[in-house]
């Protein structure tokens, strides 16, 4: 069964005759998310510190909830690699800083279609990198850095967490929220989920035209990560998913191949709820439940003292 809460929200978007995003160009989509974010989402919560930062010329925005040095979460922001930003993510990123006590570097990354892959892949990485090479001046501490970003943010963290273990600089965590991990859309749920559930399967190929040019790329582990071809000494992992999503089963899937490939890692679905749930903890109240869990496998993760 649907959440009833979901269910009202939908209906009030049919009501209220809400365009659907592929028919909007990118940016018209992108002032409407940023529009009706503050119908979804609650009040943002004040931190200790917030600071507008450039990572080697990507806009970046870093909250600490207290002094001192802390663990810290690089949190890459949804919206299908082509809308989203610092600001549709203000909230969720404040909520996660206090309720889990650590520093999280918000990363606003370029997009499609006036960016195309693999530059969203390219600048994630290479914010990765940075909070790295600057811990010390970001108050961060260097051995406490985990990845995590919802849907297509999901990607990116997945894809960033790979690259940071090649390179040999294995973060210590990755939280993925409802992420995407294979581009084909080949997983049964596109099928069941694909229509009436907000994230349709004519707004996945809006956002995957708008952001890979060439359907060979979609094949690229920096694009579909589970196709990775080895999924071995991962950082342990939290994978959220919603029940009534198209990416709900390759969330899944990506879930069982790193525990397949003998990783740590937590599966939660959501069974009542709908892509992009999480931030919308005004009028979803499960919102404020996965809120809550993310907050505390982060904590425990990065082994952050109860506040």
């Amino acid at each position: 069964m649907l959440d009833p809460q979901a269910r009202a929200l939908l209906d009030l978007m049919v009501e209220r005759q809400v365009p659907p995003t592929h028919t909007l160009s990118p940016a018209d989509a992108r002032r409407m998310y940023r529009e009706r974010r503050g119908y979804t989402q609650p009040d943002a919560p004040p931190v200790a510190e917030v600071r507008e930062l450039l990572l080697d010329g990507t806009p970046a925005r870093l909250y600490r909830p207290a002094a001192g040095v802390l663990p810290l979460l690089v949190y890459f922001h949804g919206g299908g690699w082509v809308i989203g930003d610092l600001d549709t993510h203000d909230v969720l990123c404040r909520q996660l800083a206090n309720a889990a006590g650590v520093a999280v570097l918000s990363v606003d990354y370029r997009m499609g279609p006036e960016h195309r892959f693999p530059a969203a892949v390219d600048d994630c990485i290479a914010a990765t990198r940075y909070a790295r090479r600057e811990a010390a001046a970001l108050g961060i501490d260097a051995a406490r850095i985990a990845v995590g970003g919802d849907s297509a943010g999901g990607n990116l963290a997945a894809v960033a967490a790979i690259a940071a273990r090649d390179e040999g600089t294995p973060l210590a965590y990755q939280l993925l929220i409802y992420p995407g991990t294979d581009m084909r859309a080949l997983a049964p749920s596109h099928r069941s989920n694909g229509q009436g559930y907000l994230l349709t399967s004519d707004s996945i190929a809006y956002y995957r035209g708008h952001y890979i040019e060439d359907e060979a790329h979609w094949s690229d582990w920096r694009a579909s990560p589970l196709l990775a071809s080895d999924l071995a000494r991962m950082p342990p992992a939290l994978v959220l998913t919603a029940g009534f999503d198209p990416l709900r089963d390759e969330g899944r899937q990506y879930a069982d191949a790193l525990s397949a490939a003998g990783n740590r890692v937590q599966y939660v679905c959501f069974e009542r709820q709908i892509h992009g749930f999480v931030p919308m903890g005004r009028v979803i109240d499960e919102a404020n439940t996965a809120v809550d869990l993310c907050a505390a496998a982060l904590r425990r993760a990065l082994a952050v003292a109860p506040a």
